[in-house]
């Protein structure tokens, strides 16, 4: 029986091998696209869709969109949407136009979050933080999903193209709310093309994938309309701190947000799960469990960019010559650096908010 990857669930995926060969996904090959980013070198990208056409896009200077979204429900972000964000700069600076959705009417109907609220925590953090983590305000094109009548226009045309048992394959089950939702996120991924059709890619985190199927099913159903087809690619979950596969906000101690005090970010990076061994003299003889140590783990995903520095110190490590403690001392100073940049950029970004380019509906 095949699995079902819920976007709305806290299910963990356990095998990401057997997601890429359930899903039909293609695994992921850095070397399709210039200078990779961190994330893609190092494996965090897994699998994607559609990637040759993106690809050639870049390559011959075609028109093509990354587009990615905001849900307002909180006042801080975690890894997972710095590494989505960190995906679409790539994109960006390789020749996308940016597109990002504020996700209001979802959050108003699967989180309970007025309208009113969720505007104003897209202004003062959300835009804000996503700018701060690299994205080009000069280059992104914003919208609220509650005042594009042209998104909400199609969400009824693509209720339209599905059938409930096939929503429920998809989903694992169809009550009212998560097929408006689902159905309005289908006009977000192809609302850049409404006026020039044009490849694009969705960067997510696999457990998003659901959306971006039911995307590619309409689009097939719709050929008349002439839309490409959604690629998209996959980032691995940022493991939980206690070494679980996925950071769970119902455990705050295993996850980091942005931003973070540091005296909590220290703790959580101190007692998170380490790969060293029991005893000093068994670690320098047998070197460390480097597979399993969260504090490396950081290091490799967000805060070593130069590949060479983050071999000197994994050889090191899993050699027993770098001690566990050593490890988190490096990661709480990076991490401590990460927020101070992360912090004064938002100041700064927040200045920019009354001058960015927001679509206006009639």
């Amino acid at each position: 029986m095949q699995k079902t990857i819920d976007p709305y669930s806290s299910e963990l995926v356990e095998d990401y091998t057997k997601i890429i060969k359930d899903f039909g996904l293609s695994r992921f090959n850095s070397k399709l696209f210039p200078k990779p980013n961190r994330l893609m070198r190092r494996g965090i990208v897994f699998a994607g869709r559609d990637l040759n056409i993106i690809s050639k896009c870049i390559k011959e200077k075609k028109p093509y969109y990354v587009l990615t979204g905001i849900m307002p429900t909180s006042e801080k972000i975690h890894l997972g949407t710095k590494m989505v964000i960190e995906n679409v700069k790539y994109f960006q600076d390789h020749g996308a136009k940016t597109f990002v959705l504020v996700a209001d009417l979802e959050a108003a109907a699967a989180r309970g979050v007025s309208l009113e609220e969720g505007r104003k925590r897209a202004l003062n953090f959300h835009i804000p933080a996503y700018i701060a983590l690299g994205l080009d305000p000069k280059k992104t094109t914003f919208y609220f999903q509650s005042e594009n009548k042209l998104v909400m226009n199609f969400a009824y045309y693509a209720s339209q193209k599905i059938t409930l048992n096939e929503f429920k394959s998809v989903y694992g089950k169809a009550d009212p709310g998560r097929i408006m939702s689902a159905t309005t996120q289908v006009g977000d991924i192809l609302y850049p093309q409404f006026k020039e059709k044009m490849p694009g890619i969705i960067p997510v985190g696999v457990d998003q994938d659901p959306h971006i199927r039911l995307t590619r099913d309409v689009v097939n159903r719709s050929k008349r309309m002439g839309f490409f087809s959604p690629s998209s690619i996959y980032h691995k979950f940022m493991p939980a701190l206690d070494g679980k596969l996925k950071m769970s906000k119902s455990r705050p101690e295993s996850y980091i947000e942005l931003p973070e005090d540091k005296k909590s970010l220290n703790k959580k990076i101190k007692r998170a799960l380490s790969g060293g061994r029991d005893t000093l003299e068994q670690h320098r003889k047998l070197g460390a469990k480097i597979e399993q140590d969260m504090a490396f783990e950081l290091l490799k995903v967000h805060l070593i960019e130069d590949d060479k520095e983050l071999k000197k110190i994994h050889d090191k490590y899993k050699s027993g010559k770098m001690t566990s403690g050593e490890i988190k001392q490096i990661a709480c100073e990076k991490a401590e650096k990460l927020m101070d940049d992360f912090n004064k950029k938002l100041i700064k970004a927040r200045k920019l908010v009354p001058k960015l380019k927001f679509i206006r509906f009639q």
